[in-house]
């Protein structure tokens, strides 16, 4: 079976590593999903956005509550999540083996997405800096 792409068609994602000695409160990270210099890259698109974060063993709790902003249709969206790592007996979620485990969630399964805004997202748990997350990331296919 052969695959072609179009215009239009097109997934974009963004990912960013987060400090070793953790992610303090107040820091937002901004992903932006498109590199806006190149000429061919779609600005609006009506797509599923999801959410993807990577954990290590030491990540001490069983679940993560983040808020998401976006732009999209001349709107403002903001989401808090709160997203489950480990199930009731301990056990990651996440796909993965050893230290490290990645979880995927889709916020909006039909969002209307301005490629050219970058998604917000922070840590909204009760502490001022969360060890054990390694990397968030955001996919929109």
């Amino acid at each position: 079976m052969a695959a072609s792409c179009s215009r239009g068609e097109r997934d974009y994602s963004r990912w960013q590593s987060l400090p070793a000695d953790g992610w303090a409160y107040g820091d937002t990270l901004y992903l932006l999903p498109v590199d806006t210099g190149l000429p061919d890259n779609d600005t609006l698109v009506r797509r599923s956005l999801h959410l993807g974060l990577t954990h290590d063993n030491d990540y001490p709790y069983s679940n993560v509550w983040l808020e998401v902003a976006y732009t999209g249709s001349g709107r403002r969206y903001r989401y808090t999540l709160n997203i489950p790592l480990a199930d009731i007996y301990g056990r990651w979620l996440g796909s993965g083996f050893g230290s490290g485990y990645q979880r995927d969630v889709v916020i909006v399964p039909q969002a209307d997405i301005d490629l050219t805004i970058p998604v917000e997202v922070r840590h909204v748990m009760r502490l001022d800096t969360l060890k054990g997350i390694d990397k968030i990331g955001i996919l929109i296919e």
